[in-house]
């Protein structure tokens, strides 16, 4: 049985989730997607100001962030492809983790580099808040924090290893997160270091 630690009601830890086969075979698949959609520098709503973290996305839809808000769209906002479907090895986690739950359309691929961190937000750009979320940690470890559903709520933070799944729904589906830090050279996976997060989402109504 997956081992299974509930870090807030309607969210639940995964650790070691990936062993290491696992994470390879994650992490090949995630390479040949960003052969095709390469990560990219993504900004912030009016003020234009860059995110710390590059992104790209696979699925029917990706989430971008630039001037104009945040979004879902069917194309990469760089060079104008459409995104390429999850791959097998990164959908067959979701159906194993959220088997009830319908496929996912999104999946977000944040690569954290440097002193890159993720503030304090909720996932509310969806229509369907009734799916859970899953994350997948892949690389260096990131000391990630969860709260409520109000931005004042208390806070605590934890660690996310490599190999490390993260769902949350529920009472927490809006939950404010973020990752703080990521610890340089804390894992072997990514030869370039940094750590990926893969965020997966259903967008619409099943």
């Amino acid at each position: 049985m997956t081992n299974r630690i509930e870090a807030a009601p309607g969210a639940y830890l995964y650790p070691e989730f990936l062993g290491g086969d696992g994470q390879s075979a994650v992490l090949a698949a995630l390479r040949a997607v960003i052969a095709e959609v390469p990560l990219y520098v993504p900004n912030m709503p009016r003020s234009g100001k860059p995110l710390s973290v590059r992104m790209t996305n696979c699925g029917e839809l990706g989430w971008v962030s630039d001037r104009d808000g945040y979004r879902y769209q069917e194309r990469h906002p760089v060079t104008g492809r459409p995104w390429p479907p999850i791959p097998d090895a990164i959908a067959a986690i979701w159906a194993q983790l959220l088997p009830e739950a319908p496929a996912p359309e999104a999946c977000l691929i944040n690569y954290y580099a440097g002193s890159a961190k993720m503030g304090l937000h909720q996932d509310r750009d969806e229509r369907a808040f009734d799916v859970p979320v899953l994350s997948i940690s892949l690389g260096d470890e990131a000391r990630f924090r969860l709260g409520g559903v109000t931005r004042n709520a208390p806070t605590r933070a934890f660690a996310l290893r490599s190999g490390d799944a993260f769902t949350f729904g529920g009472a927490s589906r809006l939950a404010f997160h973020g990752v703080d830090r990521v610890l340089p050279r804390t894992s072997a996976l990514l030869p370039e270091g940094g750590r990926f997060n893969l965020t997966l989402r259903r967008v619409n109504p099943a």
